[in-house]
């Protein structure tokens, strides 16, 4: 039977609290699990490692000798872990990740939380914008992975982009105003003479908007229109009018109502993407391997579906 690594991460312990019961909390184990740990090691060596006389615990000629020997394998196992760590970029390094402002706001938040507690050291850069130009930042290689609305007529041939959960556009009024319907959803139909707040040109929500008014028969009016979804929300909370958002950009909005539309509905999806002929650097995946676990196991919103496991590889 060979010593194993953890047996002298015990002893080392107990050597340093002379206490078993001390030596297993600080350890995370159980008092009879370390025990037990420390006897296999003492058979293995053959030869006593503590004197336990009278409730002291002491080192015997044998710990003594061990002692050293111990600390420094102990040493040089986390040495040659933090070594190859480093090498494979999740000690060092940094990711960069580009996302919509919704998921910004939302989804983003809890994923680098999680990340950041696993890798401390990796130095997170954070792009928000629009689908478009974060297309374009992936294709500049000024970003490593984003997360993008899946646009209807495919992405840049260098990218792939894996569709990785959908969500349902609502509509956000101010919780203290009267609801907009009173039904459970309202029909987009019903929006017709109520005046909206409309993102700026360009922004991907404004054409999803006019899209779905359009497809209900009326072209929109506006109470506010142009900026991005935070000042969109602003508007909204400001008694302003209403705007249909995703219902992920409703996340700790306590002064907004979110009433779900009615069939067909609106959803979007949203991909993962990176570069295709690129292979991601180790904190990427680290990173990508997060997102994908979060997405699948994760306190995700109402109105948000995740969609398979896997991601873009």
């Amino acid at each position: 039977m060979d010593v194993q690594l953890q047996q002298l991460r015990y002893f080392l312990s107990v050597a340093s609290t002379r206490h078993f019961t001390r030596a297993a909390e600080e350890s995370g184990v159980s008092q009879p699990t370390l025990s037990k740990q420390i006897h296999m090691l003492e058979t293995t060596l053959g030869a006593p490692l503590f004197d336990r006389a009278r409730g002291n615990v002491t080192l015997t000629a044998a710990g003594e000798t061990l002692l050293p020997l111990a600390r420094r394998m102990v040493a040089d196992a986390e040495a040659a872990r933090d070594a190859v760590q480093e090498i494979v970029g999740l000690r060092r390094g940094r990711v960069r990740l580009g996302a919509t402002p919704s998921l910004c706001t939302s989804l983003v938040p809890a994923v680098l939380r999680t990340f950041h507690t696993a890798y401390p050291d990796i130095e997170l850069h954070v792009d928000e914008g629009g689908s478009q130009d974060l297309v374009a930042d992936l294709v500049a290689h000024d970003l490593d992975l984003a997360l993008i609305v899946q646009p209807e007529g495919g992405i840049d041939l260098s990218l792939r982009a894996a569709p990785i959960l959908t969500e349902s556009l609502v509509l956000a009024s101010l919780a203290a105003a009267p609801p907009p319907t009173a039904a459970d959803t309202l029909d987009l139909a019903e929006l017709r003479d109520t005046p909206l707040i409309m993102f700026r040109n360009g922004y991907d929500l404004r054409d999803a908007t006019l899209e779905a008014c359009r497809r209900a028969g009326f072209e929109p009016r506006y109470a506010v229109e142009g900026g991005e979804l935070d000042a969109v929300l602003a508007f909204v909370e400001a008694g302003l009018g209403v705007a249909l958002v995703p219902s992920m950009a409703l996340t700790n909005r306590p002064l907004l109502r979110s009433t779900p539309l009615g069939p067909p509905g609106m959803r979007r999806t949203i991909s993962l993407a990176q570069r295709r002929h690129s292979p991601l650097p180790h904190a990427a995946r680290a990173l990508r391997a997060t997102l994908l676990v979060h997405i699948v196991d994760g306190d995700l919103p109402a109105g948000v579906q995740p969609l398979a496991r896997g991601g873009a590889g």
